[in-house]
């Protein structure tokens, strides 16, 4: 099919591109980007976006797809659906899965669910560890051969040191990045939000900041003896932050990634005691929040990532305490990022579009993907500006409902979600195409 998008305000920051453009897809690639495009002797679908902003599809290099073995949660199928709504036309699932995502055999299980099931791209990420318990290393070459992007023991941070270092040596081979939950689990204990005047005013387990960034400290000293990449996931404190700077500054490999309710809420809104506000790395001090919006301004922190982790209303509607982490993102990030960054001058529109597309591309090594180059596939997020909505769970594609930001209301949303020239959502309605 070719698809022909005209008149919008086309940003693409790989090519240092804001202005208006048509653009022409076929055969699921781009074929030219311009003024003008004439497509007339040609049967095309056309997209008016006169007044809309066309950006290179947005890619989420985090997300808990939950399948295989949780699919109460979620599966691929509403991942993928709830990826789309959002704007994402590329997303890498983590490996915590039942069984965890640790050889080629589960690498290949995912891509081929979501070739038959997903609307948008899927790359799998693979375990560090085998059953991600930190005892022995996963089969890292045969998941890299069959697909995986990155590996991760997201949610089990790997304590032995000896064995992550060998890891990052393994991961150096084939020139993939480790991506790091920076915990430790002794500190962390049965603490349940941030540590500080909120967990004792709300009669809360504190979680110490240090907890996390002992870790950092660790996996990035562990990069500069290795030079391995190393990719520090959902970073949430001061200390990290300047940790990863500082390990910028060396020319160390070591990337990082905040999340939208990072650099959105802080550690009071645990008070009304919502469950959706239980995640982990905790929500952290407003001094914290100010640390991430200038590490996101300054480049410290390269990319956004939803960290998007679906649970059943019934397993997150209990006490504070018994609640699992976790909260859904894919469906409000891009609002969330405009209001948070954009509005507020802490990123120009160019520079927010790259941490979703050309940055993540770049650490995943995705090709084709994170710009608007001729010859790149055809993925495209169209942005209304002038668009709001109130935040609805009733309005959701994902399965779950365990987000903080029911009711806010959020603008400059997406519109349409295009997939290798395929238009999976036209204006905030998913079609009902079963598959890619």
């Amino acid at each position: 099919m070719n698809l022909l998008i005209k008149g919008g305000r086309v940003v693409d920051p790989a090519n240092n591109m804001d202005q208006v453009a048509d653009i022409y897809i076929t055969n699921g690639k781009i074929a030219s980007v311009g003024a003008q495009i004439d497509v007339s002797r040609h049967d095309c679908e056309v997209i008016d976006a006169q007044g809309k902003w066309v950006f290179p599809g947005f890619i989420d290099m985090h997300v808990h797809l939950r399948e295989p073995g949780y699919e109460a949660k979620e599966t691929i199928a509403t991942g993928t659906r709830a990826a789309a709504r959002g704007g994402f036309t590329s997303v890498a699932c983590m490996p915590n899965t039942n069984p965890v995502i640790d050889n080629r055999a589960l690498v290949e299980f995912v891509k081929a669910k979501a070739l038959a099931e997903g609307v948008v791209h899927v790359f799998p990420i693979g375990a560090i560890t085998k059953g991600s318990r930190g005892e022995e290393l996963a089969e890292i070459g045969d998941m890299y051969q069959a697909g995986a992007v990155a590996i991760s023991d997201d949610g089990q941070p790997v304590a032995n040191a000896q064995l992550m270092r060998l890891a990052m040596q393994y991961a150096m081979m084939f020139d993939i990045p480790i991506i790091s939950h920076c915990e430790d689990k002794q500190l962390v204990a049965d603490g349940v939000m941030n540590e500080g005047y909120c967990s004792t005013l709300f009669g809360l387990r504190g979680i110490t900041r240090a907890a996390e960034e002992i870790m950092v400290a660790r996996d990035i000293l562990l990069a500069e003896v290795t030079g391995a990449k190393l990719h520090i996931a959902h970073v949430s404190t001061r200390g990290s932050v300047e940790l990863v700077r500082m390990a910028k500054k060396k020319g160390l490999r070591v990337t990082a990634e905040a999340t939208p309710h990072h650099f959105t809420l802080t550690e009071e809104a645990v008070g009304n005691y919502d469950t959706s506000t239980k995640v982990n790395p905790p929500l952290r001090s407003a001094e914290d929040v100010q640390a991430v919006k200038e590490g996101l301004k300054d480049g410290t922190i390269d990319i956004i990532a939803t960290d998007h982790a679906p649970h059943t209303v019934e397993e997150k509607d209990v006490e504070y305490n018994y609640a699992p982490f976790g909260m859904i993102g894919l469906e409000t990030a891009w609002g969330l990022i405009y209001e948070e960054l954009v509005e507020k001058g802490i990123l120009d529109l160019k520079e927010a579009v790259a941490k979703l597309t050309v940055r993540p591309a770049a650490i995943f090594g995705l090709q084709g993907k994170g710009s608007l180059t001729v010859g790149y596939d055809g993925d495209i997020t169209i942005i209304d500006p002038a668009l709001e909505e109130t935040v609805n769970p009733d309005n959701f594609a994902s399965k779950a409902r365990n987000s903080a930001f029911i009711g806010r209301r959020l603008k400059a949303l997406p519109v349409y979600t295009i997939v290798q020239g395929k238009i999976v959502m036209n204006n905030r309605i998913l079609q009902k195409e079963d598959k890619l």
